[in-house]
């Protein structure tokens, strides 16, 4: 699609894409942030794509990620945000910066964090 639309911005044709509703491969895809749910589902699967990759690939997976931690930071930053998007921002932010810190463990952190998150709501 991008070589077909050179005029259209990556991240537009990601969004159609998304919209859409078709089944997307990670790197298409991208980080969601719209929901911690999403946000989950695509690093466990950005996680398993760095895992089986060489070097270049990795390097290519790491590079989403770190731009997601940008945005979220941006987005945590924002000042005419409210608090409770901040907070989740924030939380995301957490998330981004583990997966870039250590992906093969984020699997196991995050089985920790979301146990901590809901004892801290009183969803044990």
């Amino acid at each position: 699609m991008a070589q077909e639309m050179p005029e259209v911005s990556t991240k537009l044709l990601r969004q159609a894409l998304l919209e859409s509703g078709l089944v997307l491969t990670p790197m298409v895809e991208g980080v969601r942030q719209d929901s911690f749910r999403n946000l989950e589902r695509t690093l466990l699967a950005l996680g398993a794509e760095y895992e089986a990759g060489d070097p270049a690939r990795r390097k290519e997976v790491r590079g989403l990620v770190i731009t997601a931690r940008q945005h979220a930071d941006w987005a945590m930053r924002n000042p005419n945000s409210s608090e409770a998007h901040k907070a989740e921002k924030t939380e995301m932010v957490l998330w981004l910066r583990t997966w870039l810190e250590n992906p093969p463990l984020f699997p196991a952190w995050l089985l920790l964090r979301n146990r901590v998150r809901f004892e801290d709501i009183g969803l044990d």
